[in-house]
């Protein structure tokens, strides 16, 4: 009969993400007796939400080898209009539907200029940054927007089955984005795509379609996400979301997917944002000095950085 045999280097590649985690909520249980406890867990879950389904759509875009840069800004535009459109008199429901709706008309915008015009993700999304982010301003005239309907309080502090429903929302989109990633042929060509975008055309793949579909579904993600913080916040801020596309970027790079396409997935950026916030939680709950907690946050995408790029030249 014979014996499998398991290396440290195996199950450093399979579950090396879950171990990080793991060791790093027992250094974390250690440094303080408030960690562990169910409602500061409960409350990093809440925390990491917003980025999570942020994330989830920068995976689905980075995967096919692009970029989302207007996510943050995208945020604040989806969120400002759906709160203006409420307060202005529209059911609340047809507004939501409304800016989920506008994530995906801009999410369009920017993959047609990728797709179709050729033009760099980077350079698209970063001139996407400014332009959603003025027409927030505009749309507002620089002021938040308050006074908005009770289901966006809903959304943001409402329970369903002892849990909070942004939690809900983050695990339903998540697990929508690993069908799509996982088990359907769209999913197979954004990574056909990512891993080689000539092969993946002469194989036939719809290759234009498939990029705008994802910056589609990442606009659809980042609305998504605004609707989620307006909640929380009970007003939609447009000055909301800044840096929230680093922070996005952070979670799948640490999530072990590739910044050069063709590989990865939710459940490692789901790791990766759960890192992320733990570290955010656990330093918050140390007393460290912001600005250290920036530092930190940095190294750690480094370190990511560092073992993709190590574990891509033993495989080679």
């Amino acid at each position: 009969m014979s014996r499998v045999r398991i290396s440290w280097r195996d199950l450093v590649g399979r579950f090396g993400l879950v171990m990080a985690l793991l060791a790093l909520v027992a250094i974390l249980s250690l440094l303080s007796d408030r960690f562990l406890t169910p409602s500061n867990v409960i409350n990093v879950l809440r925390q990491i939400s917003i980025n999570a389904i942020i994330a989830a759509g920068m995976t689905v875009v980075i995967i096919g080898r692009g970029i989302d840069l207007s996510v943050g800004s995208l945020l604040a535009l989806t969120g400002v209009v759906a709160a203006s459109l409420a307060v202005g008199g529209l059911p609340a429901g047809l507004a939501i539907a409304a800016a989920l709706g506008l994530g995906l008309v801009m999410g369009v915008f920017n993959g047609a200029f990728v797709a179709y015009a050729g033009i760099a993700p980077f350079i698209v999304t970063l001139a996407g940054l400014t332009i959603f982010r003025g027409m927030a301003l505009a749309i507002t005239d620089g002021r938040p927007v308050s006074g908005l309907p009770p289901i966006f309080m809903t959304i943001g502090y409402g329970s369903f089955l002892g849990l909070p429903v942004p939690i809900w929302i983050m695990l339903g989109f998540l697990a929508i984005t690993h069908v799509i990633l996982r088990h359907m042929a769209l999913g197979r060509s954004i990574y056909a795509i990512g891993g080689n975008e000539e092969a993946a055309r002469l194989s036939g793949i719809a290759v234009r379609r498939v990029k705008l579909f994802t910056f589609a579904y990442s606009g659809l993600a980042a609305a998504l996400a605004a609707m989620v913080l307006t909640g929380r916040l009970n007003s939609a801020q447009p000055s909301a979301g800044v840096m929230f596309e680093l922070d996005a970027i952070a979670a799948v790079v640490v999530g072990g997917t590739s910044l050069f396409g063709g590989k990865g997935g939710v459940f490692g950026t789901l790791i990766g944002a759960l890192i992320i916030g733990v570290i955010n939680n656990g330093m918050n709950l140390l007393n460290v000095p912001s600005f250290y907690q920036q530092i930190v946050k940095g190294g750690v995408i480094l370190a990511a950085l560092l073992i993709e790029r190590l574990a891509a030249s033993r495989r080679a």
